[in-house]
């Protein structure tokens, strides 16, 4: 019996899984009881190879990709969305579009950082690019920790081409989430403004330092001068 395309994804990471880096995954996700990856569970196997197979498998079916999403194991709904992040990048307008509506229908299998990251800004930033940005400002507002990642790590697509305004925008809108991991997001996002345009990152600084969470504000200038980090640091 030929064996569908997803489950040869599978059977192809559990050839290389492993026990002992399946156990620093899961502490180092924060798995544990109340912890924002609870019950997440790894059987060891590292992005590189994730990567790897995923190029593999690129073609598969947006049916098979879902299954990957949404399977019980870490790295194998991490291959999914590697999957997913290839077909976009080698799609027309058409499948472009496609891709991006799959993604935000399906955020609730992106639960983690690292799933957010290696591809939120790959997909969502990127089609929003040139586009109403309304879905981003609406996810900044929801409930889902990830969705309000997904929606500020998007914005790294802009930055990019040298557009800040809708990452300051929405690092106001998350400036008093409770959220260490939004903490560190939004930091992110504002030193990636700083790499492009130190005086934009001041200047928004120089507005908000008194409420940026501690966290934020430490990732924000963590390329300044010590003078500058002083200065900031120093509410």
């Amino acid at each position: 019996m030929i064996k569908l395309g997803y489950k040869l994804v599978i059977d192809s990471l559990l050839k290389v899984k492993s026990t002992s880096k399946a156990k620093v995954s899961k502490g180092f996700f924060k798995t544990g009881k109340g912890q924002y990856g609870e019950g997440d569970v790894f059987i060891g196997v590292s992005v590189p190879l994730c990567r790897k197979v995923a190029l593999k498998f690129k073609d598969l079916s947006l049916y098979e990709v879902k299954k990957l999403i949404s399977y019980k194991y870490h790295e194998v709904r991490q291959t999914g969305f590697f999957i997913l992040v290839y077909q976009f990048q080698k799609g027309d307008s058409v499948s472009r579009k496609r891709i991006y509506n799959f993604y935000i229908t399906s955020l609730k299998y992106c639960n983690n950082w690292d799933l957010v990251d290696l591809s939120c800004y790959k997909i969502v930033g990127d089609f929003l690019l040139h586009k109403d940005k309304t879905m981003l400002y609406r996810l900044a507002k929801d409930s889902s920790l990830w969705k309000r990642r997904v929606a500020i790590v998007s914005t790294y697509a802009f930055i990019k081409k040298n557009m800040y305004d809708d990452t300051l925008r929405l690092a106001e809108v998350l400036l008093h989430d409770k959220e260490d991991l939004i903490h560190k997001a939004v930091g992110w996002m504002l030193r990636e403004v700083g790499k492009k345009d130190t005086q934009v990152l001041k200047s928004f600084l120089d507005i908000h330092k008194i409420y940026l969470p501690r966290t934020t504000l430490r990732y924000a200038i963590e390329r300044f001068s010590l003078k500058e980090r002083a200065h900031y640091i120093q509410k």
